[in-house]
């Protein structure tokens, strides 16, 4: 019986994820830092310890984001009446605390071109948060970016799809960011837009809107802490010579140069929902592919980690790697976003050869893969990425197409009816087979000056700066 076989019967009708995914969700909010993240980060431990993986669970520091209240109200002067109205609006993590009134201006997407065509200064900028049709992905984090070097007093992020869904996500890697910042749904950013345009010079043509008197006004108040705190990394190993007690840091053990192939997701999630596909899919795959590992002729060592604070900054990922040896990490291969749909879908960051890979072990296993190879930062694979680690990212798409933005993802909606336990079994497998390849079929490393010119040729550095991500190293 092949490997495949083996391990897709022994996965056939495995509970273990689904009941792993419930006590995740059951754990509370994980956002980075939470007592729920801490639980998490316990349950991480316990499946990595029934695998056989010597699970360690190492703290490390971090800037610790409380999300207090928010606000948005609008005064607008109408030739009849005065209009005073107010909306739900979820702060941003890492937003400051700030009462800002201004008026409104609609940005649009929030690309460059877009704010620079628009009198930003001074006033409360509204971009939603899809991309430009045709364009490359344009980060949140970008957006916000280009917002504050434009001089806005303040940010709003409204939601691109309809159905009351209010977006949240983290404005700058683990610290404040200038400006306070909220998110809004599509409905309450429509009404925005139309009040953007009250406060503009333009005339009102549509003939279907009153003509306002008095430009509106915003008011956007947030309350937020930013203090320090503690958020946890769960670290075991698998494979060859693992009872010697080599770990990641090399700090003890016979084989400090072993090598070995990571294979990471995050357990935190943002605060205002379970956090069952982003990312309680992802880790409850690496949690389950584990079990399988730990039956699979690996040839090397397989480190295995549960991380923290990804949604607030790619902390955890960042510690780790500051742990770690990149020259003893032949790939990493980073579980974010894996289990959430049918299809798979590798982001293969640059390598020709895991793009090669991944078609051939999934395609071997009778299931599609969906191929894509351009680099990018948002994820825990970036601190060994730049660092020349091949990195594999297993994402998923839809059977019918690829899914464009983030649809239910940080926003309340994202709770554990969306998730198909069929479909964590079969991404845990996948992920076992491409992980136990990765240790028997070495890629050659990344050249990070190879990197950085794809990311120039495709636009991102200017988002990147923007975003604060653009390593120093690199200008």
């Amino acid at each position: 019986m092949d490997e495949t076989t083996r391990v897709a019967g022994r996965a056939y009708d495995d509970p273990f994820p689904w009941r792993f995914l419930t006590a995740l969700i059951e754990a509370g909010p994980r956002l980075g830092g939470s007592p729920g993240e801490r639980r998490a980060a316990d349950l991480v431990a316990e499946a990595f310890d029934e695998a056989g993986a010597d699970p360690e669970t190492r703290p490390f520091d971090i800037r610790s984001w409380t999300r207090g209240d928010a606000e948005i109200s609008v005064h607008l002067e109408r030739d009849d009446r005065t209009v005073e109205r107010s909306f739900e609006a979820i702060a941003l993590p890492y937003s400051p605390p700030g009462d800002v009134r201004a008026p409104v201006t609609d940005v649009g997407h929030g690309t460059p071109d877009e704010i620079d065509e628009s009198a930003v200064a001074g006033t409360v900028a509204l971009a939603d948060t899809a991309s430009p049709e045709g364009a490359s992905y344009v980060h949140r984090m970008e957006k916000y970016g280009h917002a504050v070097e434009a001089g806005a007093e303040a940010f709003v992020f409204a939601h691109h799809e309809p159905g009351q869904l209010v977006p949240t996500g983290t404005l700058r890697f683990g610290h404040e960011g200038a400006v306070p910042a909220v998110g809004v749904s599509h409905e309450t950013g429509e009404w925005l837009r139309e009040y953007a345009r009250a406060s503009s010079d333009e005339p009102q043509t549509d003939g279907q809107r009153p003509p306002a008197t008095e430009g509106a006004r915003l008011r956007l108040r947030v309350d937020a802490t930013t203090e320090d705190g503690v958020s946890h990394n769960v670290v075991g190993t698998l494979g060859p010579d693992t009872d010697a007690g080599t770990t990641p840091s090399g700090s003890t053990g016979s084989n400090d140069t072993d090598e070995g192939v990571l294979v990471v997701a995050h357990l935190d999630a943002h605060d205002i929902s379970e956090g069952a596909l982003d990312n309680g899919c992802g880790i409850t795959t690496v949690a389950t592919a584990a079990r399988y590992l730990a039956d699979c002729d690996l040839g090397c060592r397989v480190w295995l980690a549960g991380v923290g604070c990804e949604e607030t900054g790619l902390l955890g990922a960042e510690a780790l790697a500051d742990r770690l040896d990149p020259e003893r990490v032949r790939a990493v291969v980073n579980v974010d976003g894996a289990g959430r749909h049918r299809d798979l879908r590798a982001l293969t960051h640059g390598s020709d050869a895991l793009a090669e890979l991944a078609e051939r072990v999934v395609g071997d296993a009778g299931q599609p893969c969906h191929v894509s190879e351009t680099p990018h930062p948002y994820s825990d694979h970036w601190p060994f990425l730049r660092a020349g680690v091949p990195a594999l990212q297993l994402h998923s798409q839809p059977a019918s197409g690829h899914e464009r933005g983030r649809g239910w993802g940080h926003t309340a909606a994202d709770t554990r009816d969306k998730t198909d336990a069929r479909t964590l079994r079969d991404h845990a497998v996948l992920t076992t087979l491409l992980v136990a390849a990765l240790t028997h079929e070495p890629v050659p490393r990344v050249d990070t000056d190879d990197i950085r010119e794809t990311l120039v040729d495709a636009g991102a550095e200017s988002g990147m700066r923007a975003a604060g991500v653009w390593p120093d190293g690199w200008d």
